[in-house]
């Protein structure tokens, strides 16, 4: 790094080193000589001073390049980003070049693999995607045996740090893997570099083997699988397993046979790919291209000659004429007793029979036609029949458009073309017309059908990705995960016209936990399934060869090594689910595995920000307890000491301290008693007919010394009938809140305390003013949580009373809401329910 910025120092560009490393090492200090270093940024931290990268002057210098060190670095507290990457990225965002350094064992990726590696877990980490942001990665590459050399000489660390080293991480089994894993990321960063420099041309670049290979529904298929495995294998290359689906569709034996087919690939370690397209040969030189494989391997054809030549030739040909400089392996089959016939179909090119019967239905029609015209008319006929033809093709397959072009041409020559009810074409002009329009009919038909199947073909990949981009949309939508399983299972049931189920890991993550959503309910048997299917991280079920009689088919939802789920499809009997409803279920599986990750994160998310609430709590109790017990017993310990030695007047004082700061200790350990029996729903309130007026004098009585130097009035009505309340707890509410209005309101401010009945008569009320400051009102929907205190409040107090006051509200089936006093100051009212004696008797 310094080497190049010498380099570029010396070209006249401005650079500017804003921290590097030396670690003592003299050499490293040579380098940096004739570089604008800037001084170090120093931070004072627990009694220490830091040392870290002056961000603001690196910035204010305006280099071209900036030269920072040690990427991963942690910051010291006080700096301004926690990161050293931080700190870059902000250089980027100004224009400014960095060159900077990083080890192998500090890729956030790779962590996970370092720590299996060498036991040790790294915590300075940089995340892959400020990686990604290099334009250019230079490895530095050495030996292991070399790096422990430069060890011993103290050239990484220096000590004791040296020696620990040695005994641990830089053993050299350690070093050699590490190696490995530098070589193979940046080995993975010119790969994708080569991609994007390809771009989208037609060219295979053999910068490195791989290899792409064609599946089919064949027993030869499994064969062909295994062999391109063994070649991969001893190449050390990467391979694709293709299967491209054409317009013809599979008959249930061959759909089974390519499941297993493909399953095998994927069990080799192959990525396999599924497309659409009539053209065989065409969609693997396009996956070639696209995936920069310079080899396809195909297995021998073993069709008939005379077939693949009326097709245009066979796969192998087409390949080779298309191919350019990829190269094309044929692989042969294993020998066999050889088949005799002549003409071998597969299932899928015979055409259904009322196809046959479209045909000679057209053609009578258009011969009826044409005979109810005078002689003259040939050429229109034959262009009439040319049009039944092109028709045709939209309708039926291949072969009832080659036998519309054959059947329409001998009609029209036997039976309109002069002279009639012969073969015979006497005409030079006639004959060239007769031919051109048979090889017209047969090219014309052939081309519309093709057309016709790629219409298709693109039709069921818009259906795909539709289907893909409806789920999306509604899981970005979906505000929980319930929400987001349920629009999802919706759509899989009017996809596939088929139940679904989802079933996820519970928080042990031992057992499935089937999804109330889910309109496929899972029964032992299907539960076992889904299970293993979950278990194992494969598909199970119906349509596979693990445990096939079940009802359902399952495929987990995985994310990265492990499962967290299974999603669930059961279509009904006779139905089956064809290989593109399968890769597409298989994506609505992927789809959910990365919305419960996203739930995973947010619960995590949730639980870390409580913790840390309930840490930062727990300190702030711990300090205000802590705090307020020991005022009263300070007051009480420091009364008792000078009590002996004091007389009169100032015995009488310590006295009335020690009692005021009894009391004080005594209303703090009842409200922690109190919050305590509310939160453990130990509270039992003990409802019985109480006397407004006892309640109001017993409160006022139990705060009367704090009420002193506060103007104090009761208002209660004299024929207010008795309320159904528990004492005890009423009288300590109105005590709270009287208690508040005198600490928390200037002196000689004015307190009320009244009662009365509602109109109406159904509720009691209590309430308590007062003409102090009040509350704001954003300050009033979180005065009655627990530990909170009015911004105005005086210090001392833990926060619990309202909290309390409320708790005892509720218990008796009440509410308590806080209001401001038009004069100014809070107003607190009690809501009781209410009943006349005689109405409860």
């Amino acid at each position: 790094m310094l080497r190049a910025a010498s380099d570029e120092n010396t070209g006249g560009t401005k650079v500017v080193v804003g921290l590097v490393e030396t670690h003592g090492r003299r050499e490293t200090e040579a380098m940096i000589e004739g570089l604008t270093v800037l001084p170090r940024l120093k931070i004072g931290y627990h009694g220490a001073t830091l040392e870290e990268m002056d961000l603001e002057a690196l910035l204010a210098s305006k280099p071209a390049i900036a030269v920072v060190d040690e990427l991963a670095h942690t910051n010291a507290p006080g700096s301004r980003h926690a990161k050293r990457w931080q700190d870059v990225l902000e250089l980027l965002d100004a224009g400014i070049e960095v060159f900077t350094t990083l080890n192998i064992q500090h890729l956030e990726s790779r962590a996970d693999v370092v720590r299996q590696i060498t036991g040790i877990t790294v915590h300075e980490t940089v995340p892959d995607s400020v990686v990604d942001l290099a334009d250019q990665i230079e490895l530095i590459d050495l030996s292991p045996q070399a790096l422990q050399e430069r060890l011993k000489e103290g050239k990484v660390y220096l000590g004791d740090r040296a020696i620990a080293a040695q005994e641990n991480f830089f053993q050299e089994a350690h070093l050699a893997a590490l190696r490995e894993l530098s070589l193979r990321f940046t080995a993975e960063r010119v790969e994708d570099r080569v991609r994007k420099l390809r771009g989208h041309r037609k060219i295979v670049w053999r910068s490195g083997e791989r290899l792409l290979v064609a599946v089919g529904p064949s027993p030869f298929s499994a064969q062909l699988v295994r062999w391109t495995r063994r070649l991969a294998a001893a190449l050390g290359a990467p391979w694709l397993a293709v299967f491209v689906e054409t317009s013809r569709p599979l008959a249930p034996e061959q759909q089974k046979l390519l499941d297993k087919n493909l399953a095998l690939a994927r069990e080799l370690g192959a990525e396999v790919i599924h497309t659409h397209d009539d053209d065989v040969a065409s969609a693997l030189v396009r996956l070639a291209l696209q995936h920069n494989a310079n080899q396809i391997i195909v297995g021998k054809s073993r069709e008939n000659r005379w077939l693949n030549l009326i097709l245009g030739g066979s796969l192998v040909d087409r390949l080779v004429a298309k191919g350019g400089a990829i190269d094309i392996s044929v692989v042969p089959a294993e020998d066999r007793r050889p088949d005799h016939r002549w003409l071998k179909l597969d299932q899928s090119l015979r055409p259904e029979p009322k196809e046959f019967g479209w045909v000679a239905g057209a053609v009578g029609l258009v011969t009826a036609l044409g005979l109810s015209l005078p002689d003259g008319y040939y050429l229109a006929v034959g262009l009439v029949f040319l049009l039944a033809v092109i028709l045709l093709s939209l309708r039926v397959g291949r072969w009832p458009v080659l036998a519309a072009g054959v059947l329409s041409a001998l009609t029209w020559d036997y039976l309109f073309i002069p002279p009639k009810y012969t073969f015979v074409i006497n005409k030079l002009e006639d004959g060239l017309l007769f031919g051109a329009y048979f090889i017209v009919a047969l090219v014309a038909g052939q081309l519309t059908a093709r057309i016709r199947a790629q219409s298709a073909n693109e039709h069921l990949r818009e259906e795909r990705a539709t289907a893909l981009f409806h789920l999306t949309r509604a899981l970005a939508a979906a505000k929980t995960l319930d929400d987001a399983v349920f629009a999802a299972l919706r759509q899989a049931d009017g996809l596939f016209s088929a139940q679904t189920s989802l079933a996820l890991l519970d928080d042990a993550g031992g057992r499935l936990t089937p999804h109330f959503a889910g309109s496929f309910t899972l029964d032992d048997k299907e539960r076992a399934v889904a299970e293993w299917a979950c278990r194992n991280r494969r598909s199970a079920g119906r349509f596979t060869d693990t445990l096939p009689a079940s009802a359902g088919y399952y495929v987990p939802l995985i994310l990265e090594d492990s499962s967290v789920g299974v999603l669930g499809v059961r279509v009904g009997d006779g139905k089956t689910l064809t290989l593109v409803q399968r890769d597409l279920i298989e994506s609505f599986a992927r789809q959910l595995a990365l919305v419960v990750e996203r739930e995973q994160l947010r619960t995590a998310g949730e639980r870390e920000k409580l913790l840390a609430e309930s840490e930062k709590l727990h300190r702030t109790l711990i300090d205000s307890v802590s705090h307020e017990l020991r005022t009263p017993l300070s007051v009480i310990t420091a009364t008792i000491e000078n009590l002996g030695s004091a007389e009169g007047e100032q015995r009488e004082r310590f006295v009335n301290e020690a009692r005021i700061a009894a009391r004080r200790l005594n209303r703090l350990v009842g409200n922690l008693l109190d919050q305590t029996r509310l939160e453990s729903g130990a509270l039992k309130p003990r409802l019985d007919w109480c006397d407004a007026h006892d309640l109001a004098n017993a409160a006022a009585d139990s705060v009367r010394d704090f009420l002193e130097g506060h103007p104090f009035e009761i208002t209660i009505p004299e024929d207010m009938p008795p309320i159904r309340a528990d004492f005890t707890l009423m009288e300590q509410s109105l005590a709270n809140l009287l208690l508040n209005a005198s600490l928390h309101t200037p002196a000689a401010t004015s307190v009320w305390l009244m009662a009365g009945i509602e109109s109406g008569g159904r509720r009691a009320f209590f309430t308590v003013a007062d003409n102090g400051p009040g509350f704001p009102p954003a300050m009033r929907e979180r005065l009655f949580k627990k530990f909170v205190r009015g911004d105005a409040a005086r210090a001392g107090g833990l926060g619990l009373g309202l909290s309390i006051v409320r708790g005892f509200v509720v218990a008796q089936q009440g509410e308590i809401v806080v209001g401001e006093n038009p004069g100014g100051g809070a107003v607190f009212t009690i809501y009781l329910p209410h009943s006349s004696p005689q109405a409860v008797s």
